[in-house]
């Protein structure tokens, strides 16, 4: 079988990829739409817009455990050495981060519905739970794409609070960027991101159904 050649920053084949004009925008959308930024920026904004400022400090709440816990565990990872970046590309790196993630977004859904969070908050959170129980499996064998699923996810819970038909409109074109700019940096294959963009979309959709939302 041959091996697949998508290597991390700085690798042979990511610094090519990297590089032009081309190259520098793919990397500048990889960050701002990279998994850590959506998670922790979604929670307050749909908290705020479905229930006003209450909303929004129960958002602040999920985006504090869901994104910040994960997040610091892969900054702190990062400085010592032992992860590439906050995308953690070498698949092989990714299980501790993510078992950090998977815990850290139920203990926020038990919290948040424990407590009386707005019920498309809690919805939120739990389709952040349930794109993990999708991905995570798989990106220990495959290397799926979670900014792909993260992004396709995402989409899927503004369209709830936002005008439905232009949001999805509008995000579809991100995720398809997003996608892009996976690809364009070699840190995934078509198939990689498409399947994130197809697990993040359904495991989100099927939660939201569920909440009825």
């Amino acid at each position: 079988m041959r091996r697949q050649r998508v290597v991390g920053t700085g690798g042979e084949a990511g610094g090519a990829a990297g590089a032009g004009a081309a190259g520098r925008v793919a990397h500048w959308i990889t960050e701002v739409f990279a998994p850590q930024v959506l998670v922790i920026s979604l929670p307050p904004v749909v908290g705020l817009v479905s229930d006003g400022t209450t909303g929004f400090w129960w958002g602040l709440v999920a985006s504090l455990i869901c994104g910040g816990v994960p997040a610091s565990v892969i900054a702190l990872g990062v400085r010592a050495g032992r992860l590439d970046s906050r995308h953690i590309v070498d698949r092989s790196r990714r299980t501790g981060p993510l078992l950090v993630a998977v815990g850290a977004v139920l203990a926020a859904l038990v919290l948040l519905a424990s407590l009386g969070a707005p019920r498309l908050l809690v919805a939120t959170v739990a389709a952040m739970l349930a794109g993990l129980a999708v991905t995570v499996p798989v990106t220990l064998r495959w290397k799926i794409s979670f900014h792909a699923a993260v992004s396709a996810g995402t989409v899927l819970v503004l369209s709830r609070v936002l005008p439905p038909v232009p949001t999805l409109i509008a995000g579809a074109l991100v995720v398809a960027v997003v996608c892009w700019a996976r690809v364009r940096l070699r840190h995934h294959t078509a198939a990689q991101v498409a399947a994130g963009a197809l697990a993040g979309t359904l495991s989100a959709a099927a939660v939201l159904a569920l909440f009825q939302v």
